[in-house]
């Protein structure tokens, strides 16, 4: 049985589907199996707006993707420092499996995008690792033992993935790229590592 590892995100414009769509290209290079949901939007009364089922792209994320998953990677873009609402209001229907402990000792990564360069990316990582860390969850980073992090001049750095949606950077750079492709690499092995046999 393979390690499935949840790729799970909100995205508005597309350039953190993008940044998902690399984290599994790691995950898959590491010999997991990568499970990419998204998440519909809200609307002010914070009730999913879209049918069940999505025109294209990922389907909407449901709590037994939650359930089935060895490791989680989780991506929004910022909002005020923040998470996006979507993906809020999905992780605040998680308490079952927060009272059945189903996430403990998991491997879980952070990606974000920011259409600024002091836009809160770091902010809007911790404020996803929160629930994460509540759940029980192993937040890891990226290393510093990826040159990329201490290179970049767009996003990516020890908090999660980034991307800096710019003007001068439209697309996903190529530090962006090598620093998504990493943690979804350093998941999947995390997850695989943790669920063998002891």
């Amino acid at each position: 049985m393979s390690t499935r590892i949840l790729v799970l995100y909100y995205s508005r414009k597309g350039r953190t589907a993008e940044l998902a769509r690399y984290i599994a290209r790691g995950i898959e290079s590491a010999d997991g199996e990568a499970i990419i949901r998204t998440v519909p939007p809200v609307s002010s009364s914070v009730e999913a707006v879209d049918a069940p089922i999505p025109d294209s792209g990922p389907p909407f994320a449901a709590i037994s993707d939650l359930e089935t998953c060895d490791g989680l990677l989780l991506g929004s873009p910022t909002r005020f420092g923040n998470m996006a609402a979507p993906l809020k209001h999905f992780l605040e229907l998680t308490s079952e499996l927060w009272l059945k402990g189903t996430l403990v000792d998991k491997p879980a990564g952070l990606f974000t995008s920011t259409s600024s360069l002091h836009g809160g990316q770091e902010t809007t990582l911790l404020s996803m690792a929160l629930p994460l860390i509540h759940h029980g969850m192993l937040w890891a980073g990226i290393p510093y033992t990826e040159p990329g992090v201490s290179e970049t001049k767009t996003g990516g750095g020890p908090y999660g993935a980034s991307h800096l949606a710019v003007d001068w950077n439209q697309t996903i750079s190529d530090d962006e790229r090598t620093l998504a492709i990493a943690l979804g690499k350093r998941i999947a092995r995390l997850a695989i590592t943790l669920s063998a046999p002891g």
